[in-house]
């Protein structure tokens, strides 16, 4: 009995332990769920990130087609200036040239009426608007055409004008002339009395000292003829005006006077 107790007891270990003997991990159950686990988040993960990589994909697409957007807009807005710019130009242009356009025609129709025996308005000048040698050589043609008190209130309006102009001293002197020719012998002489005052260093101050003896003359100013002659041979002897101013002195001696 003892013999058959003994090997039974060899087997029964065997049987137990043999039970507790570890699975392949192939065939572990639970191992394969985990697996199983394991591969479905992964997987859930790359879709979150990559859904993450869309959404970001997206989003710098819309921003790129917004920059589009804004950069079309800034070039319509740019362009827009620029022709505003452009229409502003032209119309500028196209008044500026209407304006000089009316302006011509207003000295044209004051000159011709003037040119044409048309007196000149008072305080007018001859061209209106014209720069101050338009005017200056408007008043002269006054002049030459011997329509002396035209021409007289031109240069007066002209010196009124242009007190500072490189012609003014011209102008004097001619205004002068207008009324010396026109036997105005006192108005003649005080202002070719002003060229030589005002204008000291013109080269008109031969021929208005001249004149202001002329004038003297003219007046029965004997005295203040010869001064005035004899000044113009001492102070501009190798002048017109001297070898002239010679000729009335020796008149005067001649006339007794």
């Amino acid at each position: 009995m003892k013999n058959m107790t003994k090997p039974l007891m060899l087997v029964v270990p065997t049987v137990i332990f043999g039970g507790c003997t570890l699975m392949p991990p192939a065939e572990d159950p639970v191992l394969i769920k985990l697996t199983e686990l394991e591969r479905r988040l992964e997987g859930v993960e790359r879709v979150v990130k990559n859904q993450s990589l869309v959404n970001l994909t997206q989003q710098v697409a819309a921003a790129d087609r917004r920059a589009d957007e804004l950069q079309g807009r800034v070039e319509e807005l740019e362009h827009g200036a620029e022709s505003t710019a452009e229409r502003q130009r032209q119309l500028y242009v196209d008044i500026d040239t209407r304006i000089q356009e009316l302006e011509a025609a207003i000295r044209d129709r004051n000159t011709v009426s003037v040119m044409d025996g048309g007196a000149l308005p008072p305080g007018q000048l001859p061209m209106p608007g014209g720069s101050d040698r338009d005017n200056y050589n408007a008043a002269f043609e006054l002049l030459k055409e011997q329509r002396y008190e035209p021409a007289a209130s031109a240069f007066q309006q002209f010196l009124v004008t242009f007190p500072d102009s490189e012609l003014a001293d011209n102008a004097q002197y001619w205004l002068a002339e207008s009324h010396y020719v026109t036997q105005q012998f006192e108005q003649a002489l005080s202002e070719f009395e002003v060229v030589i005052s005002k204008f000291a260093l013109s080269r008109k101050v031969p021929d208005a000292l001249l004149k202001v003896g002329y004038c003297n003359y003219e007046l029965e100013r004997w005295d203040a003829s010869r001064e005035a002659l004899t000044r113009v041979q001492s102070e501009y002897p190798e002048t017109t005006a001297a070898r002239l101013a010679g000729q009335r002195l020796q008149r005067m001696d001649e006339e007794g006077v």
